[in-house]
């Protein structure tokens, strides 16, 4: 078994060890910063269809009160009111079922986004025609966040998986956030501008608040 061999006095004074100094950070800041909440909509080309569909659902329901206060005598009433009984349902309620789900499918594509909150990250998207999905993570739970691609943002987790966050509106902005929270938190960070870690005043005294 061999001996522990101790480094001798003359060669510690001789080759003194190197020592990098780091950025200063207050005690325990990293476990505690808590930035203010933000929310992120979904890009301007996913209010296409929704808005399309619900100008459509309007312009049908426009016609179809035009029509019921038209005079009995004239063409646009007889086919669209008096005609109505030999249909399955009426034009009236065609219309109105019609501006519900438009009106349902508008506050859907307003639900999407991604969402910073104190604690974490809550993002909201559309996985099929009905089902709407939602994710939230904890920053505690975050072992990198991945922003060296110019379209996706992904966040790594702690048990080895990789969560996408869908398009919004300004990626700039939302990468932005991310990288400072990483950096107060000091979470690993690929990619990104490179920011400065010192505090704002109004910064150090909420979280020396909270």
């Amino acid at each position: 078994m061999a001996k522990l061999r101790l480094v001798p006095k003359v060669f510690r004074e001789r080759y003194p060890p190197i020592i990098v100094s780091r950025p200063s950070r207050p005690f325990g800041f990293d476990m505690t910063y808590r930035p203010a909440e933000r929310v992120f909509g979904p890009p301007i080309r996913s209010w296409l269809p929704a808005l399309t569909y619900l100008c459509l659902a309007t312009g049908i329901l426009a016609f179809e009160v035009v029509a019921e206060l038209s005079p009995h005598n004239s063409l646009i009433y007889v086919d669209i009111v008096e005609r109505t009984s030999r249909r399955i349902i009426s034009a009236r309620t065609f219309a109105i079922l019609l501006m519900i789900s438009a009106v349902a499918t508008t506050l859907r594509t307003s639900m999407r986004g991604v969402r910073i909150r104190g604690d974490g990250i809550e993002y909201r998207d559309v996985v099929s025609f009905l089902l709407p999905k939602m994710r939230r993570f904890r920053w505690a739970q975050m072992d990198c966040i991945r922003l060296d691609d110019p379209k996706d943002i992904s966040v790594e987790l702690w048990d080895g998986t990789r969560a996408y966050l869908p398009a919004v509106r300004d990626p700039g902005a939302l990468r932005a956030a991310l990288e400072k929270v990483a950096v107060k938190r000091a979470i690993l960070v690929r990619g990104g501008s490179g920011l400065d870690e010192i505090l704002e005043a109004d910064e150090l005294e909420e979280s020396s608040a909270t």
